[in-house]
């Protein structure tokens, strides 16, 4: 299951100036000192939107310097480190966050993400839980809670966030692509299909549904239209080849593993 952490993208909420935000500053930054920063957190963001992320943690790191009392800019180092698997580092910089800012909810999301990739789910649904305990409609939470369910093997858990998270934010893709694989895992296979159908017919372009399709209309012996489905698959994310990758990074459900791999190999 993917991972979804939670990125400040807003320069107002990066550099804005709250008291929390800059308790550690002996003195509250000027206006050009304010507007450097700014600049810098600009090129954060689109090294992060270009997927450089070792050059975004560079950005983060230098805004460091001059606002060091900055929540959202821990965080959002820690999200870049994230994104290089520099788990251990990220989780310093979200306690950091955590510690200038005890009631947002951004840096417990992005630690339990963390926490998950560690596999250490536990740990992470607690993160998720106080979450939750701070806005208990928080889709994000639910869906994340959800993937560290699966990890621990609490698949009727995990279908109970996913749904939720889904109810919440009917919009979120990834939380409603969560819930057909979970559902598949369940052993609702009719019902999963279904809902994967519709996700890529709403979002064509959504490789991880195209896969996911690939690998089920396979089983049920569908094999032209499974075909047609991996062709699109490959086309927009060539990972989905990689099997280990599917397991260990994308994390999908055993069964659905399983039918991939039978695509993979026995076509």
């Amino acid at each position: 299951m993917p991972l979804i952490i939670a990125f400040l993208l807003s320069l107002c909420l990066i550099l804005g100036i709250n008291p929390p935000a800059f308790a550690a500053l002996d003195t509250v930054p000027g206006e050009a000192q304010i507007q450097a920063g700014e600049a810098i957190a600009r090129k954060a963001l689109d090294a992060t939107h270009r997927g450089n992320f070792a050059e975004a943690e560079k950005y983060w790191t230098q805004l460091l310097a001059d606002f060091p009392g900055n929540p959202a800019v821990w965080s959002n180092r820690g999200n870049a480190r994230v994104s290089q698997n520099k788990l251990v580092e990220a989780i310093a910089d979200f306690n950091q966050a955590i510690d200038l800012a005890p009631d947002a909810g951004d840096p417990y999301l992005n630690r339990g993400a963390a926490l998950e990739g560690q596999g250490k789910y536990e740990e992470a649904i607690a993160d998720y839980n106080h979450v939750l305990d701070l806005d208990p409609k928080d889709p994000m939470a639910y869906n994340n809670r959800g993937n560290a369910q699966g990890g621990l093997g609490n698949w009727q858990e995990a279908v109970k966030d996913f749904q939720q998270a889904a109810l919440l934010a009917p919009d979120f893709a990834w939380a409603q692509a969560n819930l057909s694989l979970a559902l598949y895992q369940m052993g609702q296979q009719e019902e999963a299909l279904k809902k994967m159908k519709n996700l890529v017919r709403k979002y064509p372009m959504f490789p991880d549904m195209r896969a996911a399709l690939t690998a089920v209309l396979w089983a049920k012996g569908q094999q032209g239209e499974a075909e047609s489905n991996w062709v699109a698959t490959v086309g927009m994310d060539h990972r989905y080849q990689d099997l280990e990758w599917v397991k260990n990074v994308r994390r999908w459900p055993p069964s659905m593993v399983g039918a991939l791999d039978k695509f993979l190999n026995l076509k």
